[in-house]
């Protein structure tokens, strides 16, 4: 069978440090850090008191109040990533077969905050089970990928892919393959995540996860110097319109890049940590490598997983020196975590668009907040620390990984015809 070639035609992203693709890559290449101390709730008390929060948004301003109120965060934020992005794409779906266009969403817990509203009610009551009736409605992460669907009468595949922070790049990867396969013509996808809330602070918080650099928040977020501390917790969404090429050219649309390549794995490792020698990172991006029919050679860039945890970055870095071999001194490697947070779920579908612009654009983003070496990582590698750099990149790879030892790993190319 011969596979269809999917392309790029649109991009959506809200982010702690851009609420538009354009705001988000300019801050991006500036190196602009989204952490913050916590407005969403009193983290006084808490070890962390910081995050990548989104800032200055308002669900309102993309659908009614009563609407609003039936949604919970994270899908405010995957409908509005999502208006950006039908709207880049200059998608008219009057015009268009709705029936193959379809939605595939990544997230990685979902409704949390709902959850934990609603069982706070319920303790602090008398016991009478008073439930919110949008309660459920609001909290499964199928939910999102669902009014997606409704909001733009969209009858192609539906459903969301949860597999920990790389969600939303398993989410493109069955997306790239429905568009292959010719089951569809279009899917928007991409993935958000809302967990700076109580639970979600604690929880990591008490995994020993987050960075507690509480008297510097913006530079708490450190991949690969020596002393990282622990991820920052970010949220927002990223969407991407993907688009077999015969039917983007057809209509006459804009290409930002070719989806040429996807590959999964799994640690079987350990509940959280990764494979310490980078055993399923070193699988994911091969089988990658296989499946775009390209070599290590082709690759210029890899917006790697980098969350800034003393574990996670030197595994995924012994990974790529071992799939890569002299060629990795011929990379850039940049962690856009570093400037974002980790954005759990919604960090694959962030970090594909970071890699995207990298594409479209030649010029990586940084890797910022370095200060000190780590003497356990090649020093003669390019992180891309501390400044974005010009230089053509006509392939680019981006990697995440999740807890349960969940790989995904996806290859963007400069389109040619």
């Amino acid at each position: 069978m011969e596979l269809k070639r999917v392309v790029v035609t649109g991009l959506g992203a809200l982010t702690p440090i851009g609420n538009t693709v354009p705001e988000f890559w300019d801050n991006l290449i500036k190196g602009v850090s989204g952490a913050a101390p916590i407005t969403k709730f009193d983290a006084s008390k808490f070890k962390t008191r910081f995050a990548c929060e989104v800032k200055g948004f308002n669900a309102e301003d993309f659908m009614e109040r009563k609407e609003a109120r039936k949604l919970d965060p994270f899908v405010h934020y995957a409908l509005a990533a999502t208006d950006e992005a039908v709207a880049d794409a200059s998608l008219k779906f009057d015009n268009l077969n709705t029936n193959r266009i379809g939605v595939i969403w990544g997230s990685g817990i979902g409704g949390l905050k709902t959850f934990l509203d609603e069982v706070s009610n319920f303790y602090a009551g008398d016991g009478t089970p008073r439930f919110n009736p949008f309660f459920i409605p609001k909290m499964i992460l199928d939910i999102a990928p669902g009014h997606i669907s409704m909001r733009y009468g969209l009858h192609g595949p539906n459903f969301s892919t949860v597999s920990a922070c790389a969600s939303s790049t398993h989410a493109l990867i069955d997306s790239l393959n429905y568009i292959r396969t010719g089951q569809a013509d279009i899917i928007i996808s991409g993935g958000s995540e809302a967990i700076i809330n109580e639970a979600g602070i604690g929880g990591f918080n008490a995994m020993h996860a987050l960075s507690t650099r509480n008297d510097d928040p913006q530079t708490a977020s450190r991949p690969f110097d020596k002393d990282r501390d622990g991820f920052v917790a970010g949220e927002g969404a990223g969407a991407i319109v993907l688009e077999s090429l015969e039917h983007a050219q057809a209509r006459g649309a804009k290409i930002y890049a070719e989806l040429i390549g996807a590959g999964m794995s799994a640690d079987a490792y350990h509940i959280t940590a990764s494979h310490p020698e980078g055993l399923g990172a070193r699988l994911a991006m091969t089988n990658a490598l296989t499946d775009a029919r390209l070599t290590q050679n082709d690759i210029d860039y890899i917006n790697v997983h980098g969350t800034s945890t003393p574990v996670g970055d030197p595994s995924e870095i012994m990974a790529i020196l071992e799939l890569f071999g002299q060629h990795a001194y011929k990379l850039n490697i940049s962690s856009t975590k570093s400037m974002t947070g980790h954005l759990l779920g919604a960090a694959g579908a962030v970090e594909s668009i970071a890699s995207i612009l990298a594409v479209k654009n030649d010029v990586v983003p940084p890797t910022i907040n370095h200060f000190t070496d780590d003497p356990n990582l090649d020093p003669e590698l390019n992180f891309t620390f501390n400044k974005a750099q010009k230089r053509t990149v006509s392939a680019a790879m981006s990697n995440t990984f999740g807890f349960g030892g969940h790989n995904a790993t996806v290859i963007f190319k400069k389109f040619e015809a």
